[in-house]
């Protein structure tokens, strides 16, 4: 669904790069995890996939055709795109910032109702209750699932998160990340997820890509990395969890 092929990003010329010779295949109604500290690259390459940035050498497909024959408006239209920041239209209602894309991409009002509501059932939001509501009389993971319905409302294949769930509570991150599974293999979603949690990747991830100074470290399946890791430090993040799973459990057992 998604290629990347040598992909760089330099903001001066060529002086320093964020992103660095990445090459990623992403394959169709996967989910794939960009991982790594701030600064990393991860979030350039997120946005260089629907032209958010432009790349400064390389060449991207998305569903085989080269991003730059598509005019950026029409390819950020055809993919969907969730941040931390959630951006939201205060001004709007729920069901009017769902609405968004498809009113842009002239639908019906009959189509753009139907879509709306269908979308705020499968994010937990019954438009009875949420539709003409407004963002600021929301919680922080309500507003996060407006801005998932927002991001599918004109039925893309590929949807991209920057972050998603940084903002959110724990009890709420992991409502929403099981949310997401189950709206990835019932809309049959490619999905592109940038984030620094190792939990997150490895509980949401078909694949990961570990991301350090702007080049890809290691690439696979989270099974393989955490049992045959390309570099050393994709071996210290995989043995992280562990190592945190350890130290709660020391302290339970000193608790009894």
């Amino acid at each position: 669904m998604i290629t990347l092929e040598a992909v760089s990003k330099s903001y001066d010329h060529g002086v320093t790069y964020a992103v660095r010779d990445v090459d990623l295949t992403i394959e169709e109604r996967s989910l794939v995890v960009l991982l790594g500290e701030s600064g990393c690259g991860k979030t350039t390459t997120l946005k260089m996939i629907n032209r958010l940035i432009e790349l400064s050498a390389g060449r991207i497909t998305v569903g085989g055709e080269d991003i730059h024959s598509v005019n950026p408006v029409q390819l950020r239209r055809r993919i969907g795109y969730v941040f931390q920041g959630i951006g939201l239209f205060p001004h709007l209602t729920v069901a009017e910032n769902v609405a968004t894309v498809p009113k842009l991409l002239g639908w019906s009002s009959a189509d753009i109702e139907t879509r709306v509501n269908g979308l705020l059932d499968r994010v937990g939001l019954p438009p009875v209750a949420y539709a003409k509501r407004y963002p600021a009389a929301l919680s922080g993971g309500q507003q996060q699932r407006v801005g998932v319905a927002r991001a599918l409302a004109a039925q893309p294949k590929v949807l991209l998160m920057d972050e998603p769930f940084g903002a959110l509570d724990p009890i709420t991150r992991n409502e929403l990340r099981e949310q997401l599974k189950e709206l990835q293999t019932s809309l049959g979603l490619t999905i592109v997820l940038v984030t620094h949690d190792m939990t997150e990747a490895l509980l949401l991830a078909d694949c990961i890509a570990v991301m350090k100074e702007g080049r890809v470290l290691g690439y696979g399946t989270p099974t393989k990395l955490m049992s045959d890791p390309p570099h050393a430090y994709v071996r210290a993040l995989m043995e992280m969890p562990k190592k945190q799973a350890d130290q709660v459990e020391q302290m339970a057992n000193a608790t009894r």
